[in-house]
């Protein structure tokens, strides 16, 4: 059965331009971070009884929490896992609960240059490195946060490597292959680049000769109790590779509320998501497979506790296993 046309009514138009301009602006290379903070708001009045956050960083976190928004969005899904056992950079347990996960499938990398030496990430706290790294500009994207935790584990800081005579940089989106940051680091002006998007940009890295630093299992264990995931590079996927490496997940997109949030509210946002799935792009063919959201697996990693009202939604449509 088709679905239903949409009637068209002020309340739907305006929220609609906001999202489809968004969504077309966002792709615009000249746009900071290829991102926006979409911030909907309906039912207008002094206390502005609905809010949804449109973005993906730690900042959606904080705005649910605060009560400044109903619903966020945040990738990856060990940012949540992290933000519900209170690490970096919340400091306490957040009160957050999960509604769907949105399939993403993603790995952390740790590429240095050869000349370096290094063979595992762990051996930059040995061996102090001056490593010139290049990393995201986006000052609350993930990557940081993640960064700053593996390095804690491993007995060092980026200030640390910046001391011994390293240099920082944050500057820039992905690195993509075409674009200047990367080509940087295969001309030797970056010693150490370290990035999510490993479908992105690891194969011309290791084409460009470049080496992807695996984790040690010790290291994994600790990074585990706080709440992020093991993955790995394989050479199924990355041939180049001298053999499979052990890193860091970056996969899925939880959207999220308030774990004191309405189960009416909710179940709303389910039924939207429902409704509406057929017009929400994501990184597969065809609707948004809500029928996969909420199991277990490599693109939608199901790390933190579901909203009860979530979880009766979806076993009730028969998605909940």
């Amino acid at each position: 059965m088709s679905n239903p046309p949409l009637r068209p009514t002020p309340m739907t138009t305006r929220s609609r331009i906001v999202l489809e301009v968004a969504s077309e602006l966002v792709a615009i290379r000249s746009q900071p971070f290829n991102q926006a903070k979409v911030m909907l708001r309906v039912q207008g009045g002094p206390d502005w009884p609905l809010t949804l956050f449109g973005s993906s960083t730690i900042e959606g976190v904080t705005e649910v929490v605060e009560g400044r928004a109903a619903m966020a969005i945040i990738n990856p899904a060990e940012a949540m896992a992290v933000a519900i056992h209170g690490g970096r950079p919340f400091n306490t347990p957040q009160p957050i609960k999960t509604i769907a996960v949105i399939p993403s499938v993603d790995q952390f990398v740790f590429a240095v240059r050869p000349e370096t030496g290094l063979k595992t990430f762990e051996e930059i706290a040995v061996k102090r490195p001056p490593l010139r790294m290049a990393l995201r500009g986006q000052a609350d994207h993930w990557v940081h946060y993640l960064l700053d935790d593996v390095a804690e584990v491993c007995g060092f800081s980026v200030a640390d490597v910046v001391a011994w005579g390293g240099s920082a940089k944050r500057e820039g989106l992905l690195p993509y292959p075409h674009q200047e940051k990367f080509k940087a680091f295969c001309r030797g002006e970056f010693d150490a680049m370290f990035d999510e998007a490993a479908n992105v940009w690891l194969n011309a890295a290791l084409e460009a000769g470049m080496v992807a630093l695996p984790l040690k299992e010790e290291t994994v264990r600790k990074l585990e109790a706080r709440g992020y995931r093991r993955s790995y590079l394989t050479r199924a996927e990355y041939p180049l590779l001298k053999e499979d490496i052990l890193t860091l997940d970056f996969s899925g997109w939880p959207i999220f509320v308030r774990d004191d949030a309405s189960d009416e509210l909710v179940t709303q946002v389910c039924a939207a998501l429902v409704a509406r799935k057929h017009l929400i792009p994501w990184q597969g063919e065809g609707d948004l497979p809500i029928e996969r959201m909420c199991v277990d697996g490599p693109e939608t990693p199901q790390l933190t506790p579901y909203h009860p009202a979530a979880e009766r939604f979806w076993r009730a449509k028969g998605y909940w296993k």
